[in-house]
């Protein structure tokens, strides 16, 4: 159960991430996806703050990295820059891709990756991508599918098995939401719960 959440800071570069960084030692729990999967209304239906990551219709809204407080430091959540933006700059891609990839590098408590994909759609080559540079950094990660509303039961089913087929992962392993409904905050929650207790408290 999340009980408070409050924006830290947006920052445009990895020295001022590593900067702010130090001012918290808890865990940290990133947010990772294309633009456009819905990232910000996950966050704030995770959170239960309507407003606390800004939503817009317009993709590629997510340019920096986002840190929040949760529970006053129990861990920091950070929303890393939404990729696959085709209509971006070329320069501005490569300045998202090079935040992202300098997170990854420079972060010292990533406890798990929360890693969003539509479940409207197989996921992207981009999707795979960053799945496969989880797994090869040996990062934990969830696959989380949004926007389940969207679809009947059955189908969201059939669509958990695709994604999971196609990312080579267990279906175990992907969670079906929806910022609409609130379908699937309680096992994400569970899963963040199980990353950042210690195994002596659990």
């Amino acid at each position: 159960m999340i009980r408070t959440a409050e924006f830290i800071k947006s920052v445009a570069d990895i020295k001022t991430y590593k900067e702010e960084s130090l001012r918290f030692s808890c865990p940290e729990i990133c947010v990772a996806g294309r633009s456009n999967v819905g990232k910000s209304s996950f966050i704030n239906m995770l959170t239960g703050r309507k407003k606390l990551a800004k939503t817009s219709s317009t993709p590629g809204r997510t340019r920096l990295l986002n840190l929040f407080d949760i529970d006053g430091g129990r861990f920091v959540l950070v929303d890393l820059p939404g990729y696959g933006y085709a209509k971006a700059a070329k320069s501005e891609i490569e300045k998202w891709s090079r935040l992202t990839d300098g997170y990854f590098a420079a972060t010292e408590t990533l406890a798990h990756t929360l890693a969003l994909v539509d479940i409207r759609h197989e996921p992207t080559a981009l999707d795979k991508q960053m799945i496969a540079y989880l797994y090869a950094a040996g990062r934990p990660f969830t696959v989380v599918a949004t926007k389940a509303d969207k679809l009947s039961r059955p189908k969201q089913q059939h669509a958990r098995l695709a994604i999971a087929k196609a990312l080579k992962i267990g279906a175990d392993n992907v969670i079906l939401t929806s910022s609409e409904t609130g379908q699937g905050r309680d096992e994400v929650l569970a899963r963040i719960e199980q990353v950042i207790t210690p195994p002596n408290m659990m």
